[in-house]
């Protein structure tokens, strides 16, 4: 069961199918576990007074959020589910 209610359609192979495609779930997980290191860049950059280093994770850190941000825009953009099986 879906989480409205409604039994979850499967393909004809027997797959569950999903409104998210591949693409867009490793986009948002590799997203987010891109962000822990940049983070942790920032922190560095920080404790040692880098204003590069500083710049430069701000950077990566609006480049990571801007995609991670589109790829649950396309996620959500598919009402009900695709014709592609997970």
């Amino acid at each position: 069961m879906t989480s409205e209610g409604q039994p979850e359609q499967r393909s004809e192979t027997g797959k569950p199918m999903v409104r998210a495609t591949p693409r867009d779930v490793v986009h948002i997980r590799m997203g987010s576990f891109a962000l822990i290191p940049i983070v942790a860049l920032g922190v560095f950059g920080f404790a040692t007074g880098l204003t590069w280093l500083i710049v430069a994770m701000a950077v990566l850190m609006v480049i990571v959020i801007v995609d991670i941000v589109l790829a649950v825009r396309r996620q959500s953009r598919h009402p009900g589910t695709t014709t592609e099986a997970g």
